[in-house]
């Protein structure tokens, strides 16, 4: 058996069993993809996945395109591009702050239907308050960084952050990411989410399983609601490493390497649940760095390795020594939100590492 016939199996087995409802595969180096599979039954044809917490690597590419282009500052207050935002003591927090979660503000709201108006989600950046002091504490942001993104993306360019992804981004790479997708799109392109232990009626209201409903996708939170393809993914991460190697077409180079370098280590805060962990964890700008050890990237790979992994049986990575990027995305999710137990850990070890390995 081949090593991508490994990988193939190990992820089918998976759908074949029962265990999740349809996943998605997609490797690629030198640009180009090695393989591009879906297993199981998605319910449409050539289906786009909502991309959770795998699609922070696509917000994070859009501040990282307004550093490298000079839009946009590390050392400069959140409040000095967002003023509203400041209230609350929170003037102190820093764009840096904000990308590395350590901006203090972890559990923000702003859920649906308020994050519809962009009148209510500066209202709401108002009433934000710290938990911890800015810059001390590494702790997920679930959502509300990334709506800091988008505003940044407002503030400093003038468009829509769907607009300026599509335009800045997509388009000219080829891709199929869309952020807010209407429903009548979603319903013929994109796999829905379902509930792999029950009907999803009965779900903690913070993870995944609101992006079950399609008006909750329409509405665009950045850091979850992205959609595309595995292969969207694993060559979104082609065209990153591009940079990497000097590719200036769309961001800057320094940008990008300064993005995917440890800013903070630490262990993240909070319950497990949303993100609190045991291990050091190194985070870049909106992105995890391998470094000694971060978990959901794969062990096999260097150091340099770079991604986010989604709730609950989606990852995706690069690696900037080997040139190969891969993607794992399903539709499943457990009410609990996140599968913690051996055979849902396994599952995003064993096909990390197996791609890691190509």
């Amino acid at each position: 058996m081949s090593a991508v016939d490994a990988l193939r199996e190990r992820v089918s087995r998976e759908v074949d069993s029962g265990y999740l409802p349809s996943a998605q595969i997609a490797v690629a180096r030198h640009g180009e993809l090695i393989t591009f599979d879906t297993f199981g039954d998605p319910e449409v044809k050539q289906p786009r996945f909502v991309l959770q917490s795998v699609g922070r690597t696509v917000a994070a590419s859009v501040a990282w395109k307004l550093l490298g282009d000079g839009l946009l500052r590390l050392d400069e207050r959140v409040a000095d591009v967002i003023p509203e935002f400041g209230a609350n003591g929170k003037d102190v927090v820093t764009v840096e702050h904000a990308l590395t979660h350590t901006g203090g503000f972890p559990f923000a709201p702003l859920g649906y239907p308020k994050m519809l108006d962009r009148a209510t989600r500066l209202a709401s950046f108002g009433k934000w308050r710290l938990d911890t002091v800015p810059g001390e504490v590494l702790q997920y942001h679930l959502t509300s960084v990334a709506w800091l993104i988008a505003e940044f993306v407002e503030r400093r360019d003038g468009r829509t952050m769907p607009a300026y992804l599509q335009e800045e981004i997509v388009a000219p790479l080829g891709l199929t990411f869309g952020l807010a997708v209407p429903p009548a799109e979603q319903r013929a392109t994109v796999a829905p989410m379902r509930c792999t232990d029950g009907d999803g009626s009965e779900v903690d209201p913070w993870g995944p399983w609101y992006l079950n409903d399609p008006a909750v996708v329409a509405a665009g939170e950045p850091s979850h609601a992205v959609v595309g393809t595995a292969a969207d993914v694993a060559l979104h991460y082609q065209a990153l490493l591009a940079a990497l190697d000097g590719d200036d077409r769309i961001w800057a180079p320094t940008a990008v390497a300064d993005a995917v370098r440890p800013h903070v280590v630490g262990v993240p805060a909070g319950d497990q649940l949303y993100g609190g962990g045991t291990v050091d964890t190194a985070m870049g700008l909106f992105v995890l760095v391998r470094g000694a050890g971060t978990p959901n990237l794969p062990s096999t790979g260097s150091p340099e390795t770079f991604g986010n992994s989604g709730a609950a049986y989606q990852a995706a990575f690069a690696d900037p020594r080997s040139g190969l990027s891969f993607a794992l995305l399903s539709n499943g999710y457990p009410k609990a939100g996140y599968d913690y137990s051996p055979r849902g850990r396994a599952l995003l070890d064993d096909a990390v590492n197996l791609a890691a390995l190509l």
